[in-house]
Order: C-alpha cells, then structure tokens, then sequence
C-alpha cells in the first residue's frame, strides 16, 4: 500500500521525492487509509466484544466492595469505551445513577479520553506496541489512583444530583451473534461518521508539521522552556479542545520532529483529556470545587506521566 500511495503521488500527480508538498501528500493519503482501517477494525471487534457483558454484570465488577478492584475495572471499561471527555459525561452519569463507587467513577472519566481503542488500534502500527503498552499502563494507573484518591476525599457531598433509586441500562441486551454483528456494525457506522473528520483533520495537522515545520525551531522550543516544557505544553493544549482521535497523528508527528517523548503525550493527554467544554457540562452534575478537584488531579497526573515518559525514552525508543 505504501508503496502505491508513492507512486500515486511521485509518478501520477508528479510531485518530485524531494518536494516538500509531495511527501505532505504522500504522508496524508497513506496515513489516512491506514488509519480508517484500523478504526473501523478496531471498532467492529470491540463493539463486538462489549455486547457480552451485561448490565448487572457490569454493576457487579464495578461497583464491588473492592474499591482497588472497581476502579482498575472502571478504567478498563473507560479504556475499551471510543469517547472522548465530552462524550464520556453521559456514560459517567449513567454508571452514577448506578450508585457505584466514588473511586470507580472518576476512574472511568479520567482514563476514557485518555486510554481508548483509538489508541490501541492507531499507535501501535504510528510509534510501536512497546510505547503504546507503557502509556496505556501509564494511563490506566492515573485512572485508578486518581479516582481513588478522589475517594478518600470523599467529595461525594459535591455532586449536584443524588444516586437514582434504580440503575439504567447502558449496554444493550443482545444476544444472537446476528444481534452482536448488528450492533458492531452499527457502532463502526455511527463512530466513523462523526469521527473521520476528525481523523483526516488530525493527520493533516500532523503531515504539515512532518514535513514543513522546521526540526530545529521546534527543538528550540522545547529546549527554552526545559526543564517545565512538560508543565506548559499541557496548559497550552487544554484550550484547544478537539477529537481524541485527531490528536494521536499530530502527537507522533512533534515526537518524530524532535520533542521529547513524554512532552508531545502530554499534549496530546492534555488535548482529549482536559477541556473547557468539559467543566462546562460536567458543571451539570458536581459542583465548582469537585470539578476544580478533578482538574488538578488529571492535569498533575499528565504531568508526571509526561516526565515518566522523557525519563523512558532512551531505554524505550530508537529516537
């Protein structure tokens, strides 16, 4: 496939090897149709899979008395879940009205955005499976130990609407593979139709920056604001809120250009997983100091991932 999308591009639309434009192109076309089928891959097996957990046996592995146990199995559940923060409230206030526990909800809304399929089935063919292992491992122990430590603070008095006497329905029961199939299908159709702008968006981003943003300023950048590189790059992507899923390809790019490797994850943390619109819906369901709450604790945890992760690079990475 490569190597059609380069001939497409050098010999049909005649872009010479060494344009600039042309290997922009040729990192979009290629990228692009990569990514889509990965997407819908991914989204079809998993969609698949999660129809063959039901409802009580979702409220049963999360909301147990084992709250180390709830909160690993929220974040999972956050991390097989394609939404990104906005997306996520609904389902964060649906596993609410399931009364479980404190540390399994803030699990679930902190490791969603961050650690999703999109990041399972794109990265591992963009950066290796080897530093897609380390951050989703990295992503699914922020879930849990901020969600746990947001329990031991017992903020529950600051959410605005009280546990339902009943739970609702957030899996749909299915039971013929026919009806699994159905449904896998439906998700790809719903998904990919809101996201593959996004998508395209994204790995254009991050062809221009490939291809046309000179190596040496972005190092220089980095370089003039070491050692908190890490601290300000993740309050520089928080106001510019978009689809998790359009960040990834523009995170690889700034990595491969030269940033450290845990600087450009957490922009890209930062980017899906902190947002204004975000406070602003959430500001439906907890109070002003819970939501102020929630915010330090994800921003420090991206933070200290970002440094974990610059620490790693040399033993972990071939860049």
């Amino acid at each position: 496939m490569k190597h059609l999308v380069e001939l497409l591009v050098h010999n049909v639309m005649g872009f010479g090897h060494e344009s600039a434009l042309g290997h922009t192109i040729n990192f979009f076309i290629y990228d692009s149709i990569k990514l889509l089928f990965l997407l819908v891959a991914m989204i079809y097996i998993l969609s698949f899979l999660r129809t063959y957990v039901p409802e009580d046996k979702l409220r049963k592995y999360l909301g147990g008395n084992n709250k180390v146990l709830a909160a690993f199995f929220a974040a999972l559940f956050g991390a097989l879940t394609p939404f990104c923060t906005c997306s996520s409230i609904p389902i964060f206030i649906s596993l609410f009205k399931l009364r479980l526990p404190i540390a399994a909800l803030f699990a679930f809304l902190i490791t969603s955005p961050l650690v999703n399929q999109y990041v399972v089935a794109i990265m591992p063919g963009m950066i290796g499976i080897k530093i897609t292992l380390i951050y989703v491992s990295l992503g699914l122990a922020m879930g849990v130990g901020g969600g746990l430590f947001l329990d031991k603070l017992g903020v529950q008095k600051h959410f605005e609407m009280d546990f339902a006497p009943e739970g609702e329905q957030i899996l749909p029961k299915i039971k013929t593979t026919k009806d699994r199939n159905n449904f896998a299908i439906d998700e790809v159709k719903d998904i990919v139709k809101k996201l593959w702008k996004w998508l395209l968006l994204g790995v254009g981003i991050g062809a221009i920056i490939h291809n046309f943003i000179p190596r040496e300023s972005i190092i220089y950048l980095t370089e003039l604001t070491k050692p908190f590189d890490v601290i300000i790059i993740t309050l520089i992507a928080i106001p510019m809120y978009g689809s998790c899923i359009a960040v990834i390809p523009i995170a690889i790019a700034l990595f491969k250009k030269g940033i450290a490797l845990g600087t450009a994850f957490a922009f890209m943390m930062s980017f899906s997983g902190l947002s204004f619109p975000e406070a602003v819906i959430l500001r439906r369901v907890m109070n002003l100091k819970l939501i102020g709450m929630f915010f330090a604790i994800v921003f420090v945890g991206i933070v200290l991932i970002g440094y974990i992760l610059n620490f790693l690079q040399p033993y972990i990475t071939n860049y």
